[in-house]
């Protein structure tokens, strides 16, 4: 009953200065709102990281060219001629923990059905591709293993080049040109949208990599080789399979550097994962200044009214309340300012958060954390900045207390 006494002085004392009140928890609001606008913005940013990494493929592993050096000077990873068919073939045959493989190659032009033209790439691949990528065909077919065997000259439509070579009719079965070869289209890739570059990942057109090799590329060897292992844990065992079948194929000594270049999905995820959580944190961290703004406020607020109620708590404890009684009061009225100021800024962080990501197509996700550790947050500097206040009431002495004036 007496704590009950005590919420009821306190809330009645909080409604005697309503906008002051308000005013004071203000800060609070808006420090959880945005601690909790942050880190939605900071965890969407990472989980669509991980959904593009994830939309690269299944178990991924992407082996590349070495550095092509002339004289002292190395030009670049990727430069290297050393990736052939027979690498490619080798791998799928010699390495157990290898389950699909798509041999690469690039080439890039205008292309042009009818009076329609358009620029994109074209990317050489092998008959295993979408199985590697998690891809589709939305309609018509994908190239087979023969088409790649045989060089055929047919190709496959992502959505963005359907879509600007034939705006109103079926792309299938049409001839296309791809730098004056003619190619057939045999079907029309599932929309697969931006990856983590911001790239149109639908602005592209898949053929046999033998084919754009021999058709349409002036470098004959392969650009990539893009490995799909029979599981997540198998990755690691892929990797040192592949490492150690090219460096044995391409006779490279005990001691010298590997000709290429192996990466695997995992550490493009690690790495990603990472910066996205380094991103969060900084802007949690920015965040969270204003919750500390909004505690001094409360701090301040609170020695304001230790001050004006002066001759309040002389006569409270004139009549019986302990330093105990008032040091609590004062207390619950700091805790009253935070816990409702964390609640408004949940319900407004929450809101903000939904709104950021429909204007500016962000995704943004609000978890359960962030609710928890805002609100936990908003409740710890409503005592560290209001136990101050209070105990400052609690020492008065009653005397001095009635004589203010």
């Amino acid at each position: 009953m007496k704590i009950l006494n005590i919420l009821l002085s306190a809330f009645r004392a909080l409604q005697r200065n309503k906008m002051r009140s308000f005013l004071t928890m203000l800060g609070i609001i808006i420090g959880v709102a945005a601690v909790i606008a942050m880190l939605a913005i900071g965890q969407g940013a990472e989980y669509s990281v991980k959904e593009q990494i994830a939309a690269l493929g299944t178990n991924v592993l992407m082996v590349f060219p070495g550095a092509q050096q002339q004289g002292n000077v190395r030009i670049g990873a990727g430069s290297a001629v050393t990736l052939t068919e027979d690498d490619a073939q080798s791998i799928s045959r010699e390495c157990p923990a290898v389950q699909y493989i798509s041999p690469g190659a690039f080439a890039g032009g205008q292309v042009i059905a009818g009076n329609l033209n358009w620029a994109t790439s074209v990317q050489g691949v092998g008959a295993d591709y979408l199985e590697i990528r998690q891809w589709s065909v939305e309609y018509g077919e994908f190239f087979t293993d023969q088409d790649v065997k045989s060089a055929t000259k047919v190709c496959v439509l992502g959505r963005t080049v359907a879509d600007n070579l034939f705006p109103e009719s079926s792309p299938v079965d049409q001839t296309i040109r791809i730098r004056s070869v003619p190619f057939k289209v045999v079907g029309v890739l599932t929309k697969k949208g931006q990856n983590a570059m911001g790239q149109d990942q639908d602005d592209v057109i898949l053929a046999p990599y033998s084919t754009v090799i021999r058709r349409l590329s002036h470098w004959q060897n392969l650009r990539y080789i893009l490995v799909s292992a029979t599981s997540l844990n198998s990755i690691g065992a892929a990797q040192q399979q592949i490492s150690e079948l090219l460096r044995m194929r391409h006779k490279i000594a005990p001691y010298d550097a590997d000709d290429f270049t192996i990466r695997n999905q995992t550490d493009l995820a690690t790495t990603a994962t990472a910066t996205t959580q380094i991103l969060t944190i900084l802007l949690a961290s920015i965040a969270s200044v204003s919750l500390l703004v909004g505690g001094i406020g409360i701090m301040n607020i609170m020695l304001v009214s230790v001050t004006e109620r002066t001759r309040e708590i002389g006569i409270r404890m004139s009549i019986g309340a302990r330093s105990r009684d008032i040091l609590t009061q004062f207390l619950i009225e700091a805790l009253v300012l935070s816990l409702v100021g964390g609640i408004v800024g949940i319900i407004l962080g929450t809101v903000g958060s939904s709104v950021i990501s429909s204007i500016a197509k962000w995704p943004t996700i609000v978890t359960a954390f962030s609710i928890i550790l805002s609100f936990g947050f908003s409740i710890a500097i409503g005592i560290f900045f209001g136990f101050y206040p209070a105990r400052k009431a609690a020492l008065l002495n009653p005397i001095d207390a009635l004589r203010y004036e």
